[in-house]
């Protein structure tokens, strides 16, 4: 029972104050004086107030609440290391069991690190788990925390955390452990294509060691060197970044006896390649319309660097015109094709024939420079047909198509061919989707005969329209009409007329995205997505290889013409093997070189700072020389004693209660108060009267 009084006044405090500070004056003034009958005015004033206050006695009767105890159990990767998750099952187990006898504590038992979420698995947040654990209890009910772990926790506050209780840490694992690790010390995020990037490693050990170590370097999955480094120094490393998009660097190391694991033998580093400016010969012949079309495409491109010349007049036209008036810059062919042709990246022929502006040899270095890996498109008018036709020179062993001599001249819809909904430079063009296509006609095709390459595009009469073809090492395209400009000037609604000239070049600059079979794969948080452009029907399941070892077979579903997709969730984080056909991909799920793996070594040093500072500890679960797990003691103590021992755990109780019912005694209410105020009342009138 817990007693209390209570005051419920019959009037207001300042009512009662103005009708008995008045008498108390009186009353008092009588003592001072020493009148007759003072005293029991005195005892009749305070009978009157002890009336107007009505004190009450309460008796109230509480139920104890219980304290709030969180056991945070780590299960994060790190955990599964050797004898650990056996220790961790063990010891959760057991301080379930023991915690349960105290009547007085309400536990809680979280565990985190099992979320499906990327940034859940590969950091080990204990902290975070504890405050959700907590967040709907008052301070003054925290019992204390529990945490078994490795200590490697990664949400360590820097001060005292926020709670007012005991924490202690249970460790698993043992003393001694030994590991070895590599990590980046310096990865840039982005590198130009065919240059050396500057990186820098280091090796580390937890025993200290040093000397001499091989580290493999691998690019997108192929080893290009053996370095050697020593042990806990940072070496550096020279890696030259072979393509545009997303390069993989691979850093390993072999496996030491002893060592806890070998997942953090590897180090990985994403670097986007970049291009250096493309350059581009752009040869036109004489004016026409559409030639500024062809400029300003490429003009506008910030990633190329565009060489124009227009053949304004041709050698054998002598009509005595000044030197001074013509050309400031004469055409510098041997300069071009002959010293320089190597360092384009693609030279375009736009109505060009050939009037002897360039020697007949030099059309045979442009078909080497094609078969040697360059790019050739022609961009073809009437002149390809003529007499004076490219075709007809020894320009003829790259081209995908001859002439037949026929110009074509009839409108028509330029049209995707059955393999250009599939190829990735035609597809999903935009208007292509409708019947006729959602663009402006054309009113002139080239004949050609025994179109090589593939068809991509067809004009008049189903009659090739855009070749794309392979020669050696280089690519050809061939676009066989002149009327490309009328969807840049807005002819009939226009057409995307920069979306397939950009296209076109970049394919035949080998964009990796254009190409014709091209596997893919992504890691999006837990999740590795798989995208495989085909020119074939079905490709086919892809096999993938975890970083675990494991392979598994995942179906790729058509997503649009030429492009299957297919995805697949995983719990391992690392680095993924995607084959299919003959194509291979490699792909990172999760953060690179996520900070779970980044040291495995069960440590008591991360949580020591944190438990001190609320009266808690830091202990192992396991002794040196063993993995039996031993357990302390758990003992109930108050707010101000000490909460831990050599062998023993304290964990605090709380006063916090709960009001069930409360009990009223008036001490002036009733016939007895009445009777009190009455005896004094007639006390005082009797002694004044006499």
């Amino acid at each position: 029972m817990n007693w209390s009084i209570s005051f419920e006044p019959l009037l207001s405090w300042p009512l009662l104050a103005l009708v008995l500070v008045p008498l108390a004056l009186l009353a008092l003034v009588g003592l001072w004086f020493r009148q007759r009958g003072a005293v029991l005015r005195l005892v009749a004033l305070l009978a009157l107030a002890a009336a107007l206050f009505n004190p009450v006695f309460l008796n109230e009767e509480r139920e104890p609440l219980k304290s709030v105890v969180a056991l945070v159990v780590d299960r994060s990767q790190s955990q599964d290391i050797g004898d650990r998750t056996r220790q961790t099952d063990e010891a959760v187990a057991g301080l379930q069991q023991r915690l349960g006898r105290f009547k007085q504590f309400d536990v809680r038992v979280v565990e985190a690190g099992k979320s499906d979420a990327a940034e859940e698995r590969t950091e080990t947040r204990l902290f975070g788990a504890l405050e959700g654990a907590f967040r709907d209890v008052p301070p003054s009910r925290i019992g204390g925390a529990i945490m078994v772990t490795d200590g490697e926790v990664h949400d360590t506050p820097s001060g005292t955390p926020e709670f007012n209780a005991p924490l202690h840490a249970l460790i698993t694992g043992n003393d001694h452990e030994k590991d070895r690790r590599i990590r980046f010390e310096n990865a840039p995020r982005f590198g130009l294509v065919g240059k050396p990037l500057d990186m820098s490693y280091r090796v580390i050990s937890t025993e200290n060691e040093t000397g001499p170590v091989d580290v493999r370097v691998s690019v997108n999955g192929e080893q290009v060197s053996v370095e050697h480094a020593t042990v806990g120094q940072a070496m550096p490393l020279q890696v030259t970044i072979p393509g545009a998009g997303r390069n993989i660097i691979e850093l390993a190391i072999d496996r030491e006896p002893g060592e806890l694991t070998d997942t953090n033998n590897r180090a990985i580093a994403l670097v986007d390649g970049i291009r250096e400016n493309l350059r581009v010969l752009l040869v036109s012949g004489e004016p026409h319309a559409g030639e500024r079309t062809w400029r300003n495409l490429l003009k506008s491109d910030a990633s190329v660097d565009l060489v124009h010349f227009t053949i304004l007049r041709p050698p054998e036209k002598q009509d005595g015109t000044p030197i001074n008036e013509l050309s400031l810059i004469a055409f510098p062919t041997r300069e071009l094709f002959v010293e320089k042709i190597k360092d384009f990246d693609l030279i375009i022929f736009d109505r060009y024939q050939h009037r002897d502006v360039l020697p007949i040899l030099y059309y045979d270095y442009i078909s080497e420079y094609v078969e040697k890996g360059g790019a050739l498109l022609i961009a073809a008018g009437p002149e390809y047909a003529g007499e004076a036709s490219i075709a007809r020179t020894p320009l003829m062993s790259a081209l995908p198509a001859m002439p037949t001599g026929e110009v074509v001249d009839k409108a028509f819809y330029p049209r995707l061919t059955e393999l250009g909904q599939r190829h990735p430079v035609t597809r999903g063009l935009d208007g292509s989707a409708t019947e006729p296509p959602h663009w402006s006609r054309w009113f002139r095709t080239i004949g050609v005969q025994n179109p090589q390459g593939e068809v991509v595009m067809k004009g008049a009469d189903n009659r090739p329209l855009l070749l794309l073809d392979r020669k050696g090492e280089g690519r050809v395209g061939m676009l066989l009409s002149d009327q490309g400009w009328l969807w840049a000037r807005g002819f009939e609604g226009g057409g995307p007329h920069v979306q397939l000239y950009r296209r076109i070049a970049h394919w035949l600059m080998k964009e990796p995205e254009l190409e014709e079979e091209r596997l893919t794969a992504e890691g999006r948080g837990m999740v590795l997505e798989i995208r495989r452009q085909t020119m074939a029907d079905d490709p086919g399941p892809a096999q993938i290889i975890t970083p675990s070892g494991k392979t598994l077979a995942v179906k790729l579903d058509k997503s649009e013409p030429g492009v299957f997709l297919g995805s697949v969730q995983t719990s391992e984080i690392g680095l993924f093997q995607v084959a299919n056909g003959d194509l291979t991909a490699l792909a990172h799920v999760g953060p690179v070189n996520a900070p779970e793996f980044a040291d495995v070594v069960s440590t008591q040093e991360r949580l020591k700072a944190p438990a001190e500072a609320t009266g808690g500890s830091v202990r192992r679960l396991a002794s040196a020389t063993g993995s039996d797990v031993t357990l302390p003691s758990i003992v109930p103590v108050r707010s101000a004693g000490e909460a831990s021992g050599s062998d023993w755990i304290g964990l605090r109780t709380t006063d916090d209660s709960v009001l069930k019912a409360v009990s009223r005694v008036p001490l002036f209410g009733g016939f007895l108060g009445l009777g009190l105020l009455l005896l004094a009342m007639g006390s005082m009138w009797y002694r004044e009267g006499r």
